[in-house]
């Protein structure tokens, strides 16, 4: 099914990571720089940040046919950002995707992307994404660590900024947003093929697209 091809995505990461180091090239959009490069907000508290589903998303874009940028979600997902506010760079985020979840506006094509062919959902029902580092590259803050998913763990790196932070009598809530691209080739995803000009029915570098809201109740 060719409409299929739309809506590949890696968590990407989250991810499904967002957050590359290590494969693939780091197609920067307009403005990335402006969007993650410079300080950091940190004035928030030190904490477990659990990230809130109604207010997050973890999604990608995948370019089709060589024309546009086609956007899809993962609906379905749980992580934490353990926030040192102390030392950034003693910082950890994790988080988990159920890949079944895919969501790209198409029930055919999402029906496909289960299947062998992408995520093969019934062999690898999870993709997930452990941080091993904080560091700062130039100016953008780069969040490193572990991506794994259809059984294959690869390092990949996530330039992000967290956004502010909130606070009440009842929460602290923390913002952050990431972006980085992967290549699907590195995770077993081989499937499609060159249009007769010679341009990739679907793009092999997918963009990773991260915005995390993240509660951490009030101290009783």
């Amino acid at each position: 099914m060719k409409n299929g091809l739309i809506g590949f995505a890696v968590f990407g990461l989250l991810l499904v990571g967002s957050l590359a180091i290590g494969f693939g090239s780091q197609a920067k959009d307009p403005g990335f720089e402006d969007r993650f490069a410079g300080d950091t907000k940190t004035e928030g508290g030190s904490g477990a940040y659990q990230f809130d589903k109604a207010h997050s998303s973890i999604g990608f874009r995948v370019v089709h046919m060589g024309l546009v940028e086609v956007p899809g979600y993962f609906r379905d997902f749980t992580g934490t950002v353990n926030y040192d506010a102390s030392d950034i760079k003693k910082s950890t985020v994790q988080f988990s995707a159920k890949t079944t979840s895919i969501d790209t506006g198409v029930a055919a094509r999402d029906r496909h992307l289960r299947t062998a062919d992408f995520f093969d959902v019934e062999k690898f029902p999870e993709m997930s994404f452990k941080s091993s580092s904080v560091t700062k590259k130039g100016k953008e803050w780069m969040l490193n660590g572990d991506l794994t998913m259809r059984g294959v763990t690869k390092e990949i790196s996530f330039p992000f900024k967290i956004v502010g932070f909130y606070k009440d009598d009842k929460v602290t809530k923390i913002g952050v947003s990431a972006e980085t691209v992967v290549n699907r080739r590195d995770f077993g995803v081989n499937y499609g093929s060159n249009l007769p000009n010679g341009v990739p029915m679907l793009s092999d570098n997918i963009k990773v697209v991260i915005q995390i809201e993240g509660n951490m109740p009030a101290a009783k």
